[in-house]
């Protein structure tokens, strides 16, 4: 099947007319309620929390918003608030749970109106925003979030913090009412008893003792009811891959694996997958804060890569998830494009070499020839072999190095990573390592090796680089000495191309530093450059060009530009950049590492994990 559209040719401009002429989408209704119950949750905190706000020209619109009720104005306002703001996000996202919260609690909002306040007004308010509700109960179905206990505890963290800092500021916010002038020990400790229904140390003048300690104990409650809803709630396990969902994939890779370099990287075991009604093509994904990310083309035939997409976008649809995909190939983008009305934008380009144009000969290759020579002259020989030729006790002995000269606490990679080594099922992956006999017997846990490069099948004639790890005290330049040995020994295990690392944004980089670059471009570099000394992107670009590639372009596929931000955050923590997870009380040993050389130490060759960018 043609990637383009019969009749057409256009490629990825139209899909913005297509989608003016649409008119407003759907979500413009929960976007507006979520809104708005975060504006009035603001209001209602701070009509709570703030004296002087409900005596301001705001006092009146205060009045007949939702919380600020009776006697115990501050204390409902305040709790109202919050529910609100912890509603209106799931609101956005069209979420059940969320819908049916809102529903019951506006209602109750309303009686306290007109029970405390007898507020005719205010109860309209809530039962106009209820009925809004209720009219557009279709747009509120999504289906819940992958979740785990572990967000009970990260719910009593983050809101016990908040509560202590929203605490210190209703203790302090009556000045002209405290008794004496208690310091910030006496405040702070005012709060944590107050939180817990206690009275503290500070005291004040008239019924502001009353409001500040139902105000604490409010916090204290939400805090506690919140924790004990995550932490009983029933579970939804993110998706895994099942043991028929990767014998089903593993055919199609068998039959279409040669298409995309990446279709290996779909096997990884913590991504989900959704197939198209026929099975002949499947898109696996990971859900990462919201957004579902796939990453290179879809799995299988391509005649059957529409119906694949569109249960994936089904299954966003369901959950309200952001849909994006992470580097897809030109062929990928423009079928993702044409079926889903999404937008696509380059984000960089893949190194492929071809083993048959691949020689250490020539001007272009001399700095690598002699860095390889060099190494060579120093005793270290290679080894590149299937990983089914390897045996079971050297395989061991390779995934604990790996695992003892990892640069991260977490494993990095999601696109272009598969996340293990030497599993039985991958007896194709092809690894290169680099040996070298130490002076002292024993001084390594891992005898003489010292480096390692690991690759994934790229259908019967291709492989793709998935990691590369070295010894801190091995000689700089393993990685060119390891991915040279894979090149020359390519023939014989009859592979024709080899994908190395993804260089995102390398037209940039490449095009701004020729002579007549503009000033933009030559800003934009700049800024790559800048950002190079956090995030390998100009290394990276430098170290692939090394080998003289051909470069394949890869795209990012979205659905609006504001959701660019989103996605890219998500990206960073599918890929391990980013890490939200609690803080480890015991971070895991490794292994100690000997004083690294400090000759010819450059930061193209010093270890990273250059695969993870």
């Amino acid at each position: 099947m043609s990637a383009t559209v019969d009749g057409d040719k256009s490629g990825l401009v139209p899909n913005r007319v297509r989608r003016l002429l649409r008119g407003p989408r759907p979500e413009a209704v929960p976007s507006l309620v979520g809104t708005a119950c975060t504006l009035v949750g603001l209001i209602d905190i701070a009509a709570g929390v703030f004296p002087r706000f409900r005596h301001s020209r705001m006092h009146t619109l205060a009045e007949v918003l939702p919380g600020a009720t009776g006697p115990f104005a501050a204390a409902l306002s305040l709790s109202a608030g919050v529910l609100l703001l912890l509603l209106a996000h799931g609101l956005k996202r069209h979420k059940r749970r969320a819908w049916r919260a809102a529903v019951i609690l506006l209602p109750v909002g309303a009686v306290s109106q007109f029970v405390y306040r007898h507020s005719v007004i205010g109860a309209l308010v809530s039962l106009l925003l209820l009925t809004l509700l209720l009219r557009h109960r279709g747009e509120f179905a999504a289906l819940p979030d992958p979740r785990s206990r572990w967000k009970a505890l990260a719910n009593f963290v983050l809101m016990g913090a908040g509560s202590l800092g929203l605490g210190l500021v209703i203790v302090s916010a009556h000045p002209g009412r405290t008794v004496g002038s208690p310091g910030l020990v006496d405040r702070l400790e005012h709060v944590l008893y107050g939180l817990f229904g206690f009275e503290g140390p500070v005291d004040y003048s008239g019924s502001v003792s009353w409001t500040v300690g139902y105000s604490l104990g409010a916090l204290g409650l939400l805090t506690a009811v919140t924790t004990i809803y995550l932490a009983f709630r029933p579970e939804h396990p993110a998706a895994r891959l099942t043991e028929d969902d990767e014998r089903r994939l593993r055919d199609l890779l068998t039959r279409h694996g040669g298409r995309d370099s990446l279709g290996h990287f779909a096997l990884r075991r913590d991504k989900g997958v959704v197939f198209s009604p026929s099975g002949k093509a499947a898109v696996c994904y990971r859900v990462v804060s919201g957004v579902m990310l796939a990453s290179g083309d879809p799995i299988g035939d391509v005649e059957a890569w529409p119906g694949a997409i569109e249960r994936f976008m089904d299954e966003a649809k369901a959950h309200s998830w952001t849909p994006a995909v992470m580097g897809c190939s030109e062929t990928g983008g423009e079928v993702w494009t044409r079926e889903t009305g999404l937008d696509a934008l380059e984000l960089g380009d893949e190194a492929v070499v071809d083993v048959t144009d691949f020689s250490l000969t020539g001007r272009a290759m001399r700095n690598v020839r002699q860095m390889v020579k060099r190494i060579e002259r120093n005793g270290y020989t290679t080894r590149v072999r299937r990983a089914r030729d390897i045996s079971t006790e050297e395989l061991e002995q390779i995934r604990r190095a790996a695992e003892a000269w990892r640069g991260t606490d977490t494993e990095r990679g999601f696109s272009m990573a598969l996340g293990r080594i030497g599993d039985p099922d991958d007896g194709d992956a092809v690894i290169a390592t680099a040996h070298k006999t130490d002076d002292e017997p024993g001084a390594s846990p891992y005898g003489d090796l010292k480096a390692i490069i690991h690759f994934v099948p790229w259908g019967t004639d291709g492989m793709s680089l998935e990691l590369m790890r070295r010894d801190r005290s091995a000689d700089p330049g393993m990685n060119e000495l390891l991915i040279v040995a894979a090149l020359q020994a390519s023939p014989a295990l009859k592979i024709e191309r080899v994908s190395l690392n993804f260089a995102m944004f390398r037209s940039a980089l490449a095009r701004g530093e020729k002579i007549g670059a503009g000033p933009v471009l030559r800003l934009w570099r700049g800024l790559l450059v800048f950002l190079s000394r956090w995030f390998q992107i100009e290394s990276l670009y430098k170290f692939n060009a090394k080998f003289r590639p051909r470069w394949e372009p890869r795209f990012v596929v979205f659905r609006n530009t504001r959701d660019l931000p989103r996605i890219g955050f998500a990206a960073m923590q599918a890929e391990g950049f980013v890490t939200l997870a609690l803080p480890r009380l015991f971070p895991r040993r490794r292994a100690p590492r000997p004083p690294r050389p400090c000759a010819h130490i450059t930061p193209m060759t010093q270890e990273r994990e250059i695969r993870a960018a």
